[in-house]
């Protein structure tokens, strides 16, 4: 039985499906393809890593940080340069150490008919 997938998959999973006996078909992707299955496959794994029970979100953390560690090569983004500004956000924004709810926020203005 044929499964279609149509998506990003790492380097060695063809090799992998091959040695398990299974057919497959394989392309390779034009960089801005490329660039685009990156960024679905970001949303992927972090869905995936929302729904991981406690013993997988480790595992799912570290398919995350793949993920973004070749969104960053594909788009000339250093890590150097991602650090930079994260720095700067927490300085201005803060982090979340504090595990803040936000419930709500109202104008000082409101003006009634």
């Amino acid at each position: 039985m044929r499964r279609n997938y149509n998506k990003l998959v790492r380097d060695r999973i063809p090799e992998i499906i091959q040695a398990s006996g299974k057919r497959y078909s394989v392309e390779t992707m034009p960089d801005a393809e490329y660039r685009q299955a990156l960024l679905e496959k970001l949303v992927e794994e972090a869905q995936e890593a929302r729904q991981a029970n406690p013993d997988a979100l480790m595992t799912e953390l570290a398919d995350l940080q793949e993920v973004i560690g070749a969104v960053m090569a594909a788009c000339g983004i250093s890590p150097q340069a991602v650090q930079q500004v994260q720095d700067q956000r927490h300085a201005e924004r803060g982090s979340f150490e504090r595990r803040l709810r936000l419930l709500w926020t109202e104008d000082g203005d409101e003006t009634v008919c």
